[in-house]
């Protein structure tokens, strides 16, 4: 092989030939700053918390910014705020649909804000739960917002040396910031309607029994059967784990075991589409002769046939107020704990209609319905 040797040339100048191929190797925040004509501080707020910046000013912070392409060098800022802009986002069960309406809440909230999401699906296990709340550790995320439904109310162990702010969506978590709904309340709504329309042979598919969640919606039941004079019978009532499959084993477990009954007040969606699944596979017609009634009001509730009958809860809603908590206390870490309670509300579809006297018959006593909480 031949091998020819060049003669040295001068070793070019490498500031003035290098490539720049970002627009961060351009423009720094100072050059940001003279070109809208406002302060590095007034172009650091405006990236950071732009909800605090003067409209007029935002525009020509925004002009500028995009005018020299400029974008924060994100290393660089966790270096000298000490902060990372990533919240956690815990959640159970990532293939549930509640969860993800509520995520995608807590992510439009973040956007606006300038915030990134990291989504930690757990899948119930307490050793995933405590990897994410070990970020906040390490700073790589700045906040955890815990999504629940687990059997127990539970807060991983969290770093004592430093700032660890925390926000709970859905169930209550002693001495920790959430958004909840009231779910006795609800569960108390929903009752009050099928007794309106005549019902009194309710059954009830509870969901998982140590969860707080279920535990306040069977209480809601019970308290509405109570205050019109009817006992609460406990062969009407079966334990569902949320799922579609657990849904159609309760209502088949409960016509297995000749339960008559003419509604069925379920504590999620799924598990009331199950019912009506098992109701429709034994010759039984939704609402003609037995009424339906769900919890959530999730998107697939309208277009079941018959649409669902359900309590609607603002998922979106619930997602976009933790995400704003969660700046609340970051901006504010002296704060006290906050609880923020949404309502919920009735929705009246095609799975319920009216008891008729015929599928009363064999009760001693009928009663006139209470006007229904809508």
């Amino acid at each position: 092989m031949r091998i020819e040797l060049q003669p040295m040339t001068k070793t070019p100048d490498v500031r003035r030939v290098r490539s720049k191929t970002s627009s961060q190797e351009r423009y720094n925040i100072g050059e940001v700053a003279k070109a809208a004509g406002v302060s590095v501080a007034t172009i650091s707020r405006a990236l950071r918390m732009p909800e605090v910046v003067a409209p007029k000013t935002l525009e020509r912070v925004q002009k500028a910014v995009d005018r020299l392409g400029y974008a924060p060098n994100a290393q660089a800022r966790m270096l000298r705020t000490a902060r990372s802009n990533v919240i956690v986002a815990m959640v159970p069960d990532i293939s549930n649909p509640f969860f993800s309406e509520i995520i995608r809440g807590i992510e439009q909230a973040a956007q606006r804000k300038r915030y990134s999401v990291l989504l930690g699906d757990t899948q119930y296990n307490r050793e995933r739960e405590q990897a994410y709340a070990d970020l906040l550790a390490t700073k790589q995320a700045d906040g955890l917002i815990m999504l629940g439904a687990r059997a127990v109310p539970h807060l991983p162990r969290l770093p004592t040396r430093v700032f660890a702010p925390v926000v709970s969506v859905s169930e209550y978590i002693k001495g920790i910031s959430g958004v909840y709904i009231d779910n006795i309340a609800a569960a108390r709504d929903a009752t009050n309607y099928l007794l309106h329309l005549g019902h009194v042979d309710i059954a009830f598919v509870a969901g998982p029994p140590t969860s707080p969640v279920c535990i306040d919606r069977t209480r809601g039941f019970q308290i509405a059967l109570r205050a019109v004079g009817i006992r609460r019978d406990p062969t009407l009532t079966v334990t569902g784990d949320f799922s579609i499959e657990s849904g159609v084993r309760g209502v088949d477990g409960l016509l297995s075991g000749q339960r008559k009954f003419t509604a069925v007040f379920c504590s999620n969606d799924e598990m009331a589409i199950g019912a009506m699944r098992a109701l429709r596979s034994r010759g039984f017609r939704v609402p003609e002769d037995v009424s339906v009634i769900g919890f959530d009001d999730m998107r697939f509730a309208r277009y079941c046939d018959p649409p669902l009958t359900t309590i609607a809860q603002p998922m979106g809603e619930m997602g976009r107020e933790a995400m704003n908590m969660m700046i609340e206390i970051l901006t504010n870490p002296n704060i006290s704990p906050i609880k923020r309670v949404l309502p919920t509300q009735l929705v009246v579809r095609g799975s319920t209609a009216p008891c008729s006297v015929s599928r009363r018959s064999g009760r001693r006593r009928r009663r006139s319905g209470p006007t229904a909480l809508m």
